[in-house]
């Protein structure tokens, strides 16, 4: 009998082992031995995150939001986004006000910590707003990889070495980057452009260019007829008439004032789309040279 009582409470015990082995719908939750998982918010950040991470073991990097969203303008939060950054031990942000839900994300999830990575830089306004688009100056590019490299170390002290070197090599390819940009631009005789939203100020910034009209101050609106009128007057004034517009976004407008001035359209990227794979390590380095690019034949 006591052979039989002992068989059935290991048999007891086995199956309440089996039962904890079994997989819930529940989120992963984070252990001390985990791995050291990062959240980026949109694609600038996880193509600079990705450098910074490169080969270090122990740590994951993963996009909020799909490689395809574009600039946060106005992004809302989906449960999916919510379930990420429960499992999250690093959130890495743009910051400059793009991220416009982080409020939310600080309000329930207040273990998690944010990596600002245009911490400290200079912001342009757009009016009484500032203007998040940092990364399209070389020069802040380089900053947002260093303040992403410093706030990782802290936050993940294990890893600290890794990140700064990590970092170190990518700033070297952003400088080696910039002063190529550099040199094929500043000799440029026009310095005039047409852009389609507020997305270049920074790079304008950079590079010495004049913003003279933005074609869609929202992207995504129409501009107003007046709007319109306005910077079909300006494009005719200027010598050489020229727009850009974004690949991420219908070039309607563009297209019409085009058709009233005469002018060539040509698109620059602002580096906000792309393949969320071990492939977009280059990504921000291989579409700031093709902007470089178009506007050396444009404003030629």
């Amino acid at each position: 009998m006591k052979r039989i009582l002992s068989i059935f409470a290991l048999l007891s015990l086995l199956s309440l082992a089996l039962a904890g082995c079994g997989t819930s719908g529940a989120p992963e939750k984070k252990t001390a031995e985990g791995p050291f998982r990062i959240v980026t918010s949109f694609y600038p950040m996880y193509i600079a995150t990705i450098n910074i991470t490169q080969g270090i073991d122990g740590v994951e990097v993963t996009n909020m939001t799909k490689p395809q969203t574009g600039c946060l303008h106005d992004y809302q939060l989906a449960t999916g986004d919510l379930k990420t950054l429960e499992k999250a031990d690093a959130f890495v942000i743009n910051g400059a006000g793009m991220e416009a839900f982080l409020d939310k994300v600080v309000n329930q999830q207040k273990a998690l910590k944010i990596i600002d990575a245009s911490k400290d830089i200079p912001l342009l306004k757009d009016g009484d707003e500032e203007n998040p688009h940092v990364w399209l100056s070389v020069t802040h590019a380089i900053t947002q990889v260093k303040n992403i490299a410093d706030q990782l170390a802290a936050a993940d002290p294990k890893h600290a070495d890794a990140y700064k070197k990590n970092a170190a090599a990518y700033v070297q390819k952003l400088e080696a980057l910039k002063k190529e940009m550099h040199a094929a631009l500043d000799p440029l005789p026009h310095k005039d452009i047409v852009t389609f939203h507020e997305a270049f100020p920074y790079f304008a910034q950079e590079f010495g260019l004049h913003i003279v009209a933005v074609i869609e101050r929202e992207p995504g609106s129409e501009p107003t007829p007046a709007e319109l009128k306005e910077t079909i007057e300006k494009v005719k004034e200027l010598p050489v008439k020229v727009l850009f517009t974004e690949p991420q976004y219908s070039p309607k407008a563009a297209e019409a004032i085009a058709r009233e001035t005469g002018a060539k359209i040509y698109t620059l990227d602002p580096v906000v789309t792309g393949e969320a794979n071990d492939a977009a390590k280059d990504a921000y380095i291989t579409t700031m040279k093709k902007n470089q690019v178009t506007l050396a034949e444009a404003l030629k």
